[in-house]
């Protein structure tokens, strides 16, 4: 296995509008597109820090519609920082719906944010993030666990 520097607990939201369109950013720090995503702070729960993530980084307000899936595999969750720090997370994806706000690019670590139908997404997309999305549209009950 390769060098992994550190562990950490993560969150993403899939958030589709009224037209079904998948909401990404295009992130600042490695210049790709993704669902909107985050770490856990200490003494926030992980639905906590998925809306706080969302407000943060797209100026909407959200509520929780249902856990997608809890992902571990070191081999889609072991991301490489432009400062070339290695992390491996346990990401807790939800499906979420939009309460309120109003959309715009709310942070320094987004250089666009925007809607995209889900047959059109961009090709500069996170790797582990097709996987969330694709476990998302699967309209399945139960929780992915991968």
């Amino acid at each position: 296995m390769k060098r992994i520097d550190d562990l950490k607990a993560g969150v993403a939201v899939i958030i589709l509008n009224e037209e079904k369109q998948v909401l990404l950013q295009k992130r600042s720090d490695v210049r790709l597109w993704g669902i909107p995503s985050g770490h856990i702070e200490i003494g926030e729960t992980v639905s906590e820090a998925a809306i706080r993530e969302v407000k943060e980084e797209t100026n909407l307000d959200i509520k929780i519609k249902k856990l997608i899936g809890v992902y571990s595999d070191p081999n889609s969750q072991v991301f490489a920082y432009p400062n070339e720090k290695i992390v491996h997370f346990i990401t807790t994806c939800f499906l979420a719906e939009i309460t309120g706000g109003e959309l715009r690019c709310n942070s320094s670590e987004s250089l666009e944010i925007k809607f995209f139908e889900q047959q059109n997404l961009p090709q500069d997309l996170l790797k582990m993030h097709p996987q969330w999305l694709q476990d998302a549209l699967a309209n399945r009950d139960l929780a992915f666990i991968r």
